[in-house]
């Protein structure tokens, strides 16, 4: 709430809707943004109502759901679908994360579950936050989802790595990227999960 304007970018979107199906309301125009061929090819997929996309119809719900039913499941996706107008590449240890491309500074920047992945250590995060301020107009807002103390999570037997993260150290990283923290809450993670070792996630909104 209170977060709006023209243009919202979601930096590692992976190949997923979740994140920005709030956000389409609040936002005229969305561009999405992902390292890897396959999960900008699977979001595409789902864009163009292509046979084997992915079926988001329940959490599409859920969400309808959350907001107080003011739509239905397809009424929101539709909505998505006409705010994406854009799929590109990128990569966040550059200081143009969408090189060659140059976008726009943009009103909001979203980042879930991406920056802890895409980076080895903490200086390689703080860098990354930088360049991803970057792309933000001057009073523009960051709104990020990052998990802590995390070191590794699986999925299909196959393993990946995670940099650990401290609240305090992800807090001190977006306020060196130029960022004033405004919200910062951290929520426990269910124990017994063996597809990652976290223990709590981060959900944090910052202003350039």
């Amino acid at each position: 709430e209170g977060l709006r304007g023209k243009t919202l970018i979601d930096v590692g979107c992976g190949p997923t809707i979740y994140q920005l199906l709030s956000a389409c309301e609040h936002f005229q125009e969305i561009i999405a943004l992902d390292y890897t061929d396959q999960n900008r090819q699977e979001l595409e997929k789902w864009l163009k109502k292509e046979a084997g996309a992915f079926d988001w119809r329940p959490v599409v719900e859920y969400v309808c759901e959350l907001e107080g039913g003011r739509q239905t499941w397809a009424e929101k996706e539709e909505k998505l679908r006409k705010k994406v107008r854009q799929v590109l590449k990128c990569d966040v240890t550059k200081a143009n994360p969408t090189d060659p491309v140059t976008l726009p500074p943009a009103d909001c920047a979203v980042s879930t579950l991406c920056l802890e992945a895409a980076c080895k250590d903490l200086a390689t995060f703080r860098s990354a936050l930088r360049n991803v301020g970057s792309l933000l107009k001057p009073g523009g807002h960051l709104v990020m989802v990052t998990v802590l103390r995390e070191t590794y999570y699986a999925f299909n037997k196959q393993v990946f790595s995670c940099l650990h993260l401290e609240k305090a150290a992800v807090e001190e990283a977006v306020e060196g990227a130029g960022f004033e923290v405004t919200f910062s809450e951290v929520q426990p993670c269910p124990p017994g999960d063996v597809r990652a070792d976290c223990d709590a996630v981060l959900s944090l909104v910052a202003r350039r």
